[in-house]
């Protein structure tokens, strides 16, 4: 029997998040900033659930000038499924999925 492992609390704060954005992007630097995280606990999250297919990943089109075009990130369908499954413990009483002091859902592009 395989048993699967629950996310991590900053993981599940990360899918969270997403799932807020809805079908928008979101950017790294604004989930760092939206959810208390550092870039070093972010970013290697957000590269692994895009490795098994449950973030999405595109480079920004059209950035504002002076600015070098920015990674977006969005949940797909497996992705979104993960994302409720991780909500339904802390909607039920369970552990919070929320690490950082600031629950704003991050800016989307």
């Amino acid at each position: 029997m395989v048993r699967a492992r629950q996310p991590s609390p900053q993981t599940a704060a990360v899918l969270t998040a997403l799932a807020e954005a809805g079908a928008g992007w979101s950017h790294g630097y604004d989930l760092c900033r939206a959810l208390g995280l550092k870039a070093g606990t972010v970013y290697p999250i957000l590269i692994r659930l895009a490795e098994r297919g449950q973030v999405e990943t595109s480079w920004e089109t059209g950035p504002p000038r002076g600015r070098p075009p920015r990674h977006r990130y969005r949940l797909t369908t497996a992705g979104a499924e993960l994302a409720r499954a991780v909500a339904a413990p802390a909607r039920a009483g369970g552990r919070a999925p929320a690490p950082g002091p600031a629950r704003a859902a991050p800016g989307s592009a």
